[in-house]
């Protein structure tokens, strides 16, 4: 799955959510703090509350627009995943009236596949990990013919998920900079598109899965073993295709995070901020606070809280 996705193309889908279900997708704040406020060095720290997203995550716009913009066949859509965009898409089939259908493999957490039953949505648990789910997802949607969404690599799904950085431009203007949680790389693929080179886009991957860092070494895409705080979410062994498309040319940065600093910034948004976010969302701040990204004094930095679909007992 490849093709490239530009700032026009972001611009198509969110035409197409004002024209098309306008009411199903939530205009999530931005929230402005002072740096001094997270005991930071920088003038501002803006927040893009993406974990209020229906379905909990910024996956309901890439899985909305990628609905939309098809012919959905009369076996539904089907869909592979740790969980986010699992649960965006029984959303958005949901919001339709369409059956659907979604993979997850074993280390998806019981609360995400919880929530997908409750969209409506069939549920298969199989494989240790994504990349094991998609290849039974494949053959299945060979044998249906359903409409299939992947995670992060198929254009419209990208494009969609481009509209977050709209939004945030719209709500605030932009910012210097915007640190973004990489898995697939359909978010930061999207965000990139919409802000070119206007805006500082940076990379973040927890130590125990990174596939744009790997891929950045190699020179090209190559799978990656993956496990870690948030496998669930940053789970997939290889940068899609298009997110290596887009992060070559706009992206400059990628760093990453080990697990313990990712675990300390997830807990002190959620005692600091009563913010229950799931790991994949504390990166940025994660970045922040060990120094791994270092603003300048001016800078205005902007965090996407990506995501919210985790047990609360584990903020405990």
């Amino acid at each position: 799955m490849s093709g490239q996705v530009t700032r026009d193309d972001v611009a198509a889908a969110g035409r197409r959510f004002a024209q098309n279900h306008a009411n199903f997708l939530h205009r999530t704040p931005l929230w402005k703090l002072p740096g001094a406020a997270l005991g930071l060095r920088c003038a501002e720290v803006w927040l893009k509350l993406e974990h209020l997203q229906v379905g909990g995550s910024f996956k309901a716009r890439g899985m909305l627009n990628r609905l939309l913009a098809n012919t959905i066949p009369a076996s539904g859509v089907i869909v592979a995943s740790g969980g986010n965009a699992g649960i965006a898409t029984a959303a958005a089939a949901q919001a339709l009236r369409v059956p659907c259908e979604v993979f997850v493999p074993t280390v998806s957490s019981p609360m995400k596949q919880a929530k997908l039953r409750e969209l409506g949505a069939q549920v298969v648990v199989t494989g240790a990990v994504y990349a094991e789910a998609l290849e039974a997802c494949l053959a299945r949607q060979k044998a249906t013919g359903a409409l299939m969404t992947h995670a992060y690599d198929q254009p419209e799904v990208v494009a969609g998920a481009g509209t977050l950085a709209q939004e945030i431009e719209e709500q605030g203007g932009r910012p210097d900079s915007v640190l973004v949680s990489v898995g697939g790389g359909g978010l930061i693929a999207g965000i990139a598109a919409w802000f070119r080179d206007d805006v500082r886009v940076v990379a973040l991957e927890p130590e125990l899965a990174p596939t744009l860092y790997k891929a950045r070494q190699a020179g090209e895409p190559v799978d990656v073993a993956v496990s870690g705080i948030a496998a669930d979410s940053l789970g997939a062994k290889r940068i899609g295709a298009i997110a290596w498309d887009v992060t070559q040319r706009h992206v400059k940065d990628s760093l990453l995070l080990p697990d313990a600093a990712i675990r300390e910034a997830q807990l002190r948004l959620w005692k600091q901020m009563k913010l229950a976010v799931e790991p994949a969302a504390a990166l940025g701040l994660a970045a922040l606070q060990t120094g791994a990204y270092q603003p300048r004094a001016d800078e205005k930095v902007c965090l996407v809280i990506c995501g919210a679909n985790l047990d609360p007992a584990t903020l405990a």
